[in-house]
């Protein structure tokens, strides 16, 4: 089982999504390095992926999806205006959360992303 740290960065009804060289639009995040929290690690995968520093995270959701299990952190960013694609992310984006579905995205974050919308 993949354990795997995903983040929710959500603004003006916005969400972030990153995408790797041809691969589906996703959320930022991924895996949990051994002795290191789940929290620590979205943190940490937020910045490496998108440049974007989190000033706190707040523990939404745990989802299993095949064989990984995500938990779910919503970041508080301090620095929205600087996001870029960093590392192995070619590409970053705000896209609006109830047009979701019109992506290229994998379940689990289609799933993660109508689950926070649904307690907006």
């Amino acid at each position: 089982m993949k354990i795997r740290a995903t983040v929710i960065c959500e603004q003006d009804r916005h969400v972030l999504l990153v995408r790797k060289p041809r691969c589906r639009w996703t959320l930022p995040g991924g895996k949990v390095e051994a002795g290191e929290t789940h929290a620590g690690a979205a943190i940490r995968e937020l910045e490496e992926e998108t440049g974007l520093a989190a000033d706190e995270v707040l523990y939404l959701m745990e989802l299993l999806s095949g064989s990984t299990r995500h938990h779910v952190y919503e970041a508080s960013v301090v620095n929205l205006d600087e996001v870029r694609p960093q590392n192995e992310i070619v590409d970053c984006m705000w896209h609006p959360l109830d047009a979701i579905h019109n992506l290229k995205t994998s379940d689990a974050t289609l799933r993660i992303v109508k689950a926070f919308q649904r307690r907006l």
